[in-house]
């Protein structure tokens, strides 16, 4: 039979898991963006009664976001260099390469396209999919960053929730300008 000092219960190994997983807040942030990015392109592209091109699509969402990325960190650069203290605590490099999040964040948006480019769906449903994901996964990120912060599961359901609420804007108006 174990030592009662060898016991750890499951209850206090969570949340030591999840606070030493927990993302840093650029990462939230870039993340977060990239799936509303994502979401707004895919539905803009997926025009009506335009000749269906996903492979082009994809590769807006891509290259936006990479450019979207690179201009968000370049940005964090041009705010270091005219602040007060001149002190530049980061490397140029560094703070736009911290925006991977951000590219990284559009992939699946980019794959479900694709898979759209190799026939397996026409690309109003890859649309559908991807804002349908990319809204899921805005509750995930949402309720995840709440529960990491120290909230209970019912309030961080309710961040959850109202972070996915952009996401479903963007299927309304999607829906809407149709």
């Amino acid at each position: 039979m174990p030592d009662r000092a060898d016991h750890v219960e499951p209850e206090s190994v969570a949340p030591r898991w999840i606070l030493r997983h927990r993302p840093p807040e650029q990462s939230l942030f870039s993340g977060i963006y990239g799936l509303v990015l994502a979401s707004a392109l895919a539905a803009a592209l997926d025009a009506t009664g335009e000749r269906a091109d996903p492979g082009p699509d994809a590769l807006w969402v891509l290259l936006t976001a990479l450019a979207s990325g690179a201009a968000h960190g370049y940005a964090h650069v041009i705010a270091q260099r005219a602040s007060i203290d001149r002190a530049a605590t980061t490397s140029r490099r560094r703070l736009v390469l911290a925006e991977w999040p951000l590219v990284a964040a559009v992939l699946p948006t980019v794959g479900i396209l694709l898979v759209a480019v190799a026939g397996w769906w026409a690309e109003a449903t890859a649309v559908d999919a991807a804002l349908l994901f990319n809204t899921v996964a805005l509750f995930g990120w949402g309720a995840w960053a709440a529960h990491t912060a120290g909230h209970g599961w019912p309030s961080s359901c309710r961040a959850g929730g109202l972070d996915m609420l952009i996401g479903l804007v963007i299927i309304v108006a999607n829906a809407l300008i149709k």
